[in-house]
């Protein structure tokens, strides 16, 4: 009898070979059993043009800092679209931050354009409440109509704290939801330590940040929402018909090549403070400096930071999502191999004149078991730079593999019998 099933399941595996049917090679433990898989790696060179979509490589600290020190209480400076820190000093000090607090009103009001719950052109009637802000201010009446775009001008150009409220208003109902909203989002980004009491940064006592924290949330708003970039970048407009004039506080938009903004920010506890952004031959970064003792001081020292940045620093972009990447082979599988891509791709910063030596790695099994889903990761691709690894890009299924069993295997057989004899 075990003969006669040996003989009648051979018969199947042959039938099924011809036809094109069966999965790789050596089926003893075709349907159950494991496999040690064996790694295989091959390098390739960098290519010289790369893509603009990238993956993050992640918030860390790089190994050249400058001999100098700034005039503020606290600094940062990263590369943006990594989030790699390159200078750091009393980065984690919570400090008042004053009108550095609307970088946050305005990465809520982009987003919430962004993602459809309103647009520029909404209008919205100003309360009794956005009028009695004071400090910097369009002077706002209880009445009047804007636009969300004029409004959100306002802010960015001008940091007028009644606009600010206006927004928030438009955003959450009132400024105390608002709040909120800002401390929920401030928490997803893993700002540790913020808290904020007001979308304008009026509030000294209670409300404060860290010049790590401002890092990010600017991160976020600019490399999330580049559309600020456009607000944020102009040296002088208008508002109300023409009646009030709109200067941008951050004088390195005029002064500083490449400025793309942000925010400046200013209270007698707070000191001078800026965040500013600059991007260059397609690198960009981000300096923030909190308590700095004049206004001239602020704006030097963050030149002076990314002076350094672009002096010494580079990003290279890896243009590789969706790209082929070869193909891996099956075990136990309906399909002896597939094809596999790079699923995203990847930005790193490096120093001045590093692009050229970047390697790629990849690392990826020769064999692996069935099932296998389109989309699952099976390797990976390592950016590295004389033996240090700084990214990952994975590699994925292009197409499904299903698992080959006996169900499998002789409906297969009678779809294809049934093929032949119609």
């Amino acid at each position: 009898m075990k003969g006669k099933c040996r003989f009648i399941l051979s018969l199947i595996l042959v039938i099924c070979s011809a036809s094109g049917m069966i999965a790789y090679a050596d089926d003893s433990d075709a349907l159950t059993g494991t496999y040690d898989s064996e790694i295989s790696i091959m390098t390739i060179e960098s290519p010289e043009e790369n893509a603009e979509d990238v993956s993050a490589q992640g918030e860390e600290t790089a190994a050249a800092t400058p001999q100098f020190k700034v005039n503020a209480k606290a600094a940062t400076l990263i590369e943006a679209e990594t989030g790699t820190v390159l200078f750091a000093f009393n980065e984690h000090e919570p400090l008042p931050i004053a009108s550095i607090t609307k970088i946050m009103t305005m990465l809520l009001v982009m987003e919430a354009i962004d993602s459809g719950k309103i647009t520029p052109k909404d209008t919205t009637t100003i309360s009794a409440y956005a009028t009695r802000m004071g400090g910097s201010q369009v002077y706002l009446k209880e009445g009047e109509v804007f636009t969300v775009e004029e409004l959100l001008k306002a802010v960015a150009v001008h940091s007028a704290n009644d606009a600010s409220v206006a927004l928030a208003e438009v955003i959450a109902g009132s400024e105390e939801a608002f709040v909120a909203m800002m401390n929920q989002k401030a928490q997803e980004l893993k700002m540790k330590n913020t808290m904020f009491l007001d979308c304008t940064g009026l509030t000294d006592e209670g409300h404060y940040s860290t010049a790590y924290d401002i890092s990010i949330m600017s991160r976020e708003l600019l490399i999330k929402h580049p559309k600020i970039v456009h607000y944020t970048t102009i040296w002088h407009d208008t508002f109300r018909d023409g009646k009030f004039d709109l200067d941008n506080t951050n004088k390195l938009v005029k002064r500083y090549r490449g400025t793309t903004g942000l925010k400046t920010g200013f209270t007698s506890k707070a000191g001078f403070c800026l965040s500013a952004s600059a991007e260059r031959d397609g690198t960009k970064f981000i300096s923030v400096i909190l308590g700095s003792d004049t206004n001239e001081h602020r704006f030097a020292e963050s030149a002076r930071l990314l002076d350094f940045a672009f002096t010494n620093w580079e990003t290279a972009r890896i243009e590789k999502k969706d790209m082929d990447a070869g193909t891996i082979k099956i075990k136990k599988g309906v399909a002896t191999e597939i094809p596999v891509i790079f699923s995203d791709n990847a930005v790193v910063v490096v120093k001045k004149g590093g692009k050229s030596k970047i390697t790629e790695t990849i690392e990826m099994p020769e064999i692996i078991n069935a099932p296998v889903k389109a989309g699952q990761p099976v390797g990976v691709l390592n950016i590295d730079l004389e033996g240090e690894i700084l990214a990952l890009i994975e590699i994925v299924a292009a197409k499904d593999s299903q698992k080959c069993t006996f169900g499998l295997i002789f409906g297969m057989i009678a779809r294809r019998w049934a093929t032949l004899f119609a």
